[in-house]
């Protein structure tokens, strides 16, 4: 009988309690943070059904680079590979009885079948804040202030990373975000967005990436035959934050 291996499936952590340790604190940030802007927590499964993925990137897409399965229901099934589809069925199922504008936000476990590499893997979590309901470039500043706040709470200084901005006029976010920097050539890889993106990028080199990105999203509703909601929102997951704050010798812990 060939013995097992203890090492963990390709591409997904296991979390000693050290590991541990740091998660929570970037959770623990995250969940502060948020709520002093008033947003309120949600959650839902990691299972989907496959349709609201490739409804808007395509079947393609979703075969490559998704966890997809047929259960024995003879369904077809994702492990989510993001949270702004969810999102968009829960609203979409009590859109008559919310009260908006709605602050949400959630961190769930998300599942992508790509290539493992530095700040990349198949399996992570993932800080997402969604403002639906307000129209105007004032929900976009707000978004735009709320991951910018985050940085800072993690002790990161303005030298340490910049916002990338398209599709908006960055005078009007000057005066919460100082290090804004315009980039007409920004595109977030989903096709759902509407209006103005951003990214929050690391200028190391040693990391050269996102941490963080999002954007408007006015016509996601669309799919479930809803109206469309007003939505802008953002994404930042745990392992690019970790190194984020690793290379740049920031506290991974309360102290």
């Amino acid at each position: 009988m060939a013995k097992l291996g203890i090492d963990p499936y390709k591409g997904v952590r296991d979390f000693y309690p050290e590991d541990m340790v740091i998660q929570n604190y970037i959770f623990n940030v995250w969940h502060k943070t948020v709520k002093k802007f008033g947003y309120v927590e949600y959650s839902a499964s990691l299972l989907e059904p496959t349709e609201i993925y490739t409804e808007k990137s395509g079947a393609e897409i979703v075969n490559e680079q998704t966890f997809t399965f047929t259960d024995r229901g003879n369904r077809s099934v994702t492990l989510r590979p993001e949270m702004t589809p969810t999102l968009a069925r829960m609203i979409a199922a009590r859109h008559r009885n919310l009260k908006f504008p709605l602050r949400w936000y959630s961190i769930p476990n998300l599942f992508r079948y790509e290539r493992p590499q530095r700040g990349r893997r198949r399996e992570h979590w993932q800080l997402n804040c969604d403002l639906l309901g307000i129209a105007g470039i004032e929900a976009d500043k707000e978004i735009v202030s709320l991951a910018y706040t985050i940085m800072k709470e993690f002790g990161a200084k303005d030298e340490d990373f910049e916002i990338r901005i398209n599709n908006a006029d960055i005078d009007n976010f000057k005066e919460m975000a100082p290090n804004l920097v315009f980039d007409p050539t920004l595109a977030r890889g989903q096709t759902y967005y509407t209006g103005v993106v951003f990214e929050i990028f690391d200028i190391s080199k040693e990391n050269g990436r996102a941490l963080a990105g999002g954007g408007r999203y006015d016509n996601l509703l669309e799919m479930f035959d809803v109206e469309p909601i007003p939505a802008v929102g953002f994404g930042m997951g745990d392992i690019t934050l970790r190194d984020f704050l690793e290379t740049h010798g920031l506290p991974l812990c309360v102290k």
